[in-house]
Order: C-alpha cells, then sequence, then structure tokens
C-alpha cells in the first residue's frame, strides 16, 4: 500500500510539473494534439498505478516523450501558418453578415440546434443580429454582433467614465491576504476601520472583501449556520 501510495505522488507531481510546462493556454484551452496528448497520459499514467509490478519509468519515460513533442509542435506551430493550419485547423465562419453558413455548419457537423445554444450562452437569441459567428479551433465559438445590435459604448456615447481598475481580494473566508493588503498600499488600521464602517467586528465575521484600483470596497459576510 504504501509503495503504491509512494507510485502515485510521484506521478502526481510528474504530470503537474510537465502541464505546468506546456504553459497556461494549454491548460485553459485543448487544441487537437494537446487532447490527443492528454487522453494518451491519462491511458499511459494509470498502469504502473494498476500493476505495481511494472516499473515506474516505463510510464514516465513515454509521458515525457509526449510532452516534448507536443512542445516541438507547439514551437514549430508559431513559426509555420501552414503547419498550424494542418495540425489545428482554421476558424469556420457559421454565421455571416447574419446568414448562417449551412456548408459550414455541416462541414462541423452541428445542428442549428447546437448553434442556437451556442449563442444564447452569449445573449444571443436571433441569428440576424450576429455579424460573425466563429468556431474557434479550440471548439469555442466566438460572437461579433452587428454594429446597430451592439450595446453602446461610453466613447459612443460621448461619456468620460473613470477605470475602477483590477478588484483585489483582501479579505478570504476570513483570513487576511497581507501581501495584497500591501500591494494596495493600505494597512491593517484602515481595514478594520472599514471593517466597522460596514458593520463588521472580526475579519472572521467576513467571507469576502475586495478593493478596486478606485477605492471601492466590496464586503460580503459569512453565512451564519
Amino acid at each position: 500500500m504504501i509503495i503504491l501510495l509512494f507510485r502515485t505522488v510521484i506521478a502526481f507531481v510528474t504530470l503537474l510539473l510537465f502541464f505546468r510546462l506546456l504553459g497556461k493556454r494549454q491548460l485553459g484551452e485543448l487544441e487537437l494534439s494537446e487532447l490527443t496528448v492528454s487522453m494518451l497520459i491519462a491511458d499511459i499514467a494509470a498502469i504502473p498505478l494498476q500493476d505495481i509490478g511494472i516499473p515506474l519509468i516505463n510510464a514516465l519515460v513515454p509521458i515525457a516523450a509526449l510532452f516534448a513533442l507536443e512542445l516541438l509542435l507547439s514551437v514549430a506551430g508559431e513559426k509555420s501558418v501552414r503547419l498550424r493550419g494542418l495540425l489545428w485547423g482554421k476558424p469556420c465562419f457559421l454565421v455571416e453578415k447574419g446568414q448562417i453558413n449551412q456548408q459550414e455548419m455541416a462541414r462541423c457537423h452541428l445542428t442549428p440546434d447546437e448553434l442556437m445554444l451556442e449563442l444564447r450562452r452569449q445573449s444571443v437569441d436571433d441569428p440576424a443580429t450576429v455579424e460573425y459567428a466563429l468556431l474557434e479551433t479550440d471548439g469555442t465559438l466566438s460572437v461579433l454582433l452587428k454594429p446597430e445590435s451592439r450595446p453602446a459604448t461610453a466613447a459612443q456615447l460621448g461619456l468620460s467614465v473613470q477605470s475602477v481598475g483590477y478588484a483585489t481580494i483582501i479579505i478570504e473566508q476570513g483570513r487576511i491576504l497581507g501581501d495584497n493588503l500591501r500591494k494596495i498600499g493600505r494597512n491593517r488600521r484602515w481595514l478594520y476601520a472599514e471593517l466597522r464602517r460596514h458593520g463588521f467586528g472580526d475579519a472572521r465575521e467576513v467571507y469576502i472583501l475586495t478593493v478596486n484600483a478606485a477605492g471601492q470596497v466590496y464586503i460580503a459576510g459569512k453565512e451564519k449556520e
């Protein structure tokens, strides 16, 4: 049992390091080659964990080879547009100027129901209001509305709007994040004053507290059990 646990920890740490080497893009979006590598790695890593008689190195070597191959393909794809198209394909225009491209829909094996579902997920209920809808190479749908259907921006209305910036978490589930507090140029005296101003006696009563660049504070208390 101890040996199996030890082998599991080694496999987990190794896979974690390899995935970190691939970068955040690969962690958030799986292209075709990345999905293939992930499926192969899952099968290879499971074999020595199920049978402790198989040396762990028999799984680590092919896993390392797969990650190296994926990194090489990523680098090559960055340098060659043609290779990138062959490996990961190109975006498909499913909707152009309000018209559904039925040939592209058939080529991508999509039904009208699936297209409407993806449009609704982006708060679009009428394809006629869509300038372009592209099926990206990672399987997501990007939607660009027609100019007359887009929400008016402050610039179009001639308004000057102050940016509130990024909201930094200061308290998370009752715990004060000291590094974040120092990053925004505040101290604990200011924080405790804000807590009292919002009716809280202690940070442990707070579920989350954030502060943006404009100094606006959002605070939510913990729900009572």
